[in-house]
């Protein structure tokens, strides 16, 4: 398999090359369009959707999200793949990564988050809307140098599959995991957050042990890709599984309602991410750094607590406040209210 992407990835420098040749006047739009398949952005959005505009869609597409990502990951892991600029010098690096390349993340992540967004809003002009975001992001993961086409295009493939996969079965697994007792529901989380992890690290100690980077990959390659992948997976996990619990519990305490006044809303948001801010500030401080699987440990830690705040700590807070209020129905309404 890494003969044949090594043969393809040879034909396809020359398409990133070629979009880089258009100028550098295309980096700050690149970037831009860029973003909107972050990590960054959905850390500010979704809270925001979360917390302050639909509860239950905001929810979902969370779990959405970090279901996805934990895949892509993975396979991150599973297939080893280079970036442009780790296979030849002649590339220019626009956006440095430290994990291995296929399938793209970003694009992935703008095919479920926007895809699902575009298919629960329902207006006739949305899916192009959504189509037009999901290429603009493959495209510009080319431009910056940081994926070949093989890797945007395996991301829309994941995540298209995704997508539908959810769309199709998500009625049928929320009332399947409502039927379960809160232990067994955090017991379910917690293997759904590990395994990934588990298998990648599985992976690498006996598959791919004192990986070195192949001698063809002669551009500037990232000191230990394989520990970044690793950590990238557990971090993700850790993320899924706090989301998980904490929409878990909520719903057992009778779930929250974004509904309020705007002055109410705009004091969550800013509340519930300085509390993020401050989780993160005092991670730094407490374990300022560490290497290999302690690494991995800390930020499965840390995202797990973000996803707690976030998916509960805040909205109780909120509640208690008086910045918010449960759903007016007497039964608890989990992630579809």
């Amino acid at each position: 398999m890494e003969t044949l992407l090594d043969g393809m990835w040879d034909v396809e420098v020359d398409l990133v090359l070629w979009l880089q040749s258009l100028g550098g006047w295309l980096e700050p739009p690149m970037r831009g369009a860029s973003f909107l398949g972050s990590k960054g952005l959905f850390l500010l959005l979704l809270p925001l959707l979360f917390w302050c505009v639909h509860a239950g869609v905001g929810a979902r597409v969370f779990l959405m999200l970090m279901g996805s990502s934990v895949v892509n990951g993975l396979l991150k892991a599973i297939v080893v793949g280079a970036r442009p600029y780790w296979l030849h010098p002649v590339v220019t690096s626009m956006s440095p990564e430290a994990t291995f390349g296929m399938p793209s993340g970003h694009t992935q992540s703008a095919v479920a988050v926007w895809g699902y967004l575009a298919a629960k809003i329902r207006r006739r002009w949305i899916w192009p809307a959504a189509a037009t975001v999901i290429v603009l992001v493959a495209l510009s993961r080319v431009y910056l140098g940081a994926h070949f086409l093989t890797d945007v295009v395996a991301g829309l493939a994941v995540g298209a599959a995704l997508l539908w996969l959810v769309l199709r079965y998500e009625r049928t697994l929320l009332r399947w995991w409502r039927q379960r007792a809160l232990g067994p529901q955090v017991g379910l989380a917690l293997a759904a957050s590990l395994v990934p992890g588990v298998l990648t690290l599985s992976l690498q100690t006996l598959v791919r042990d004192g990986w070195t980077e192949p001698a063809e990959w002669t551009g500037t390659v990232p000191t230990d890709p394989p520990a970044a992948t690793l950590e990238y997976v557990f971090m993700l996990g850790g993320g899924l599984f706090g989301a998980m619990v904490g929409f878990s519990v909520l719903a057992a305490r009778g779930w929250y309602s974004a509904q309020g006044s705007l002055i109410s809303r705009v004091t969550r948001y800013v509340l519930g991410m300085a509390g993020i801010v401050l989780i993160l500030v005092v991670a730094q401080v407490a374990v300022p750094g560490a290497d290999g699987a302690a690494a991995a440990v800390r930020e499965y830690v840390l995202y797990t607590l973000i996803a707690l705040w976030g998916a509960l700590a805040a909205p109780e807070l909120f509640v208690r406040m008086g910045l918010a209020t449960r759903p007016e129905s007497a039964q608890p309404q989990g992630v579809t209210s």
